[in-house]
């Protein structure tokens, strides 16, 4: 038997040196070779790019292609339909507008890589903003303190929801929906007969959503940081990969992802100097999005969640606290919606009976979902958080640019959910077909 001194790694099986003959060497010659996609990428260049996109559209791995092509579309459409849409103004104000609904999403995020969902997360927004008014403005509190208490009174009643589903055995849906009746009540309780205190516009909440950085450096500034940040880490994954001996991404690939993401962060802040500056809003959404994503995907404890999304029983075996896992989540989940409910309280200046209810609940969870994370667990980013809240609000404010009623409102965003969880399902069963799920 003659060996092939030709062969590339590509050829090569991933077997020990000293395994035992195959029994069946006709099936073994004819099975496929799984091969990672950065060594694909290192030895067939651009077409290992075309080769590997394919491999993952029959695999069902479809990523952010959807999202992404979906905003390109909406800002075609809405553009063609008026010419405000790609203002200056109109995107420094959705920047502005979706970091509210978008904190909550990032909450939201957490409990849905359990293949759970809480739909308390309004009403404790709700309960925020209105811990802060009556104890800022009512009783005279330091406002730095008020918000304190209002977010740790998230994260405390997260954790009472995570006990009675993840302790008693509660299913999460029927304890959050109650969450979300009870909390509803207690929000109107603490608002009294008024129904309404405002805020100080100057004030710590206050400016939340109404500061601005307005030096040009600080946008440009933080555009940098981003590109930079993101091409430090892209490139010292790649070493510890190589020194470790593992397949890495190929170094003209990171010069590729660098130089798109900078494009688009340069452009976006070249838009929010034509205006009024950098939102101080967007800097916090941003900096809550990095330390979540690197709280899940560079941490143990983020590994043991999705270990959870994808198995209970195997998570449970691996030795993992499932009941402390769970309950840790839903109180991320009460924490970032109570963060969620002072950039609403800032938004309108005041907490009032209507904070927390309407579609608020519809659009984090549809934010979280549109984004990317699946409804089955085990599969999401907070980033999703930032592209679902984007299609959200940029379809609201382009409908609101046109005069359109705010019934066709929800029924598109309705819509628009619907096709995003049908992809989703779709997205799963083909990946069950493909041996991946």
């Amino acid at each position: 038997m003659t060996t092939d001194k030709s062969a590339t790694p590509l050829d090569k099986t991933s077997g020990p040196a000293d395994a035992p003959p195959v029994g069946n060497p006709e099936a073994a010659e004819g099975a496929a070779t799984v091969v990672d996609p950065r060594l694909l990428i290192r030895e067939q260049g651009f077409a290992g790019y075309v080769t590997e996109f394919k491999r993952k559209i029959s695999g069902g791995d479809l990523g952010s292609i959807p999202v992404v092509v979906g905003l390109a579309i909406i800002a075609i459409v809405f553009q063609s339909m008026n010419s405000e849409f790609l203002s200056a103004k109109n995107i420094s104000d959705i920047a502005t507008t979706m970091v509210a609904t978008g904190m909550m999403a990032v909450g939201i995020i957490f409990v849905l890589l359990l293949g759970e969902i809480d739909l308390s997360v309004g009403s404790v927004s709700g309960v925020s903003g209105a811990l802060v008014a009556v104890l800022s403005v009512t009783q005279g509190m330091n406002e730095w303190l008020a918000i304190v208490v209002a977010i740790v009174s998230g994260a405390v009643i997260g954790a009472i929801h995570g006990f009675f589903f993840a302790r008693i055995g509660a299913p999460a849906f029927a304890v959050t929906l109650a969450g979300l009746l009870f909390w509803l009540g207690f929000m109107l309780q603490l608002l009294g007969d008024s129904g309404t205190i405002n805020l100080d516009g100057d004030g710590v909440v206050g400016q939340l959503t109404t500061y601005y950085f307005t030096d040009v450096a600080a946008a440009y500034g933080l555009a940098a940081i981003a590109v930079v940040g993101y091409f430090a880490a892209a490139f010292l994954d790649t070493r510890r990969r190589e020194a470790a001996g593992i397949p890495s991404r190929p170094l003209v690939d990171i010069i590729v992802r660098t130089a798109v993401l900078a494009v688009f962060a340069f452009a976006a802040a070249y838009m929010f100097n034509q205006y009024r500056g950098l939102p101080l809003a967007l800097v916090l959404f941003l900096i809550v999005l990095v330390g979540t994503d690197f709280l899940l995907r560079r941490t143990a404890y983020g590994r043991k969640i999705f270990a959870l999304g994808g198995s209970v029983e195997a998570s449970r075996r691996a030795g993992i606290n499932v009941t402390a896992i769970r309950i840790s989540v839903f109180s991320i989940a009460g924490t970032f919606a109570a963060i969620g409910g002072l950039f609403w309280a800032s938004k309108i200046a005041a907490a009032n009976q209507g904070s927390g209810t309407g579609d608020l609940l519809m659009n984090v969870i549809a934010a979280a979902v549109i984004g990317g994370t699946s409804l089955f667990g085990g599969r999401g980013r907070t980033w999703n958080a930032l592209l679902g809240v984007m299609v959200i609000v940029s379809i609201q404010y382009g409908l609101s640019l046109e005069g359109i009623a705010t019934p066709i409102q929800y029924m598109v965003t309705g819509a628009v959910l619907l096709a995003t969880v049908v992809i989703d399902s779709i997205t799963r069963k083909t990946q069950k077909t493909a041996g991946r799920a």
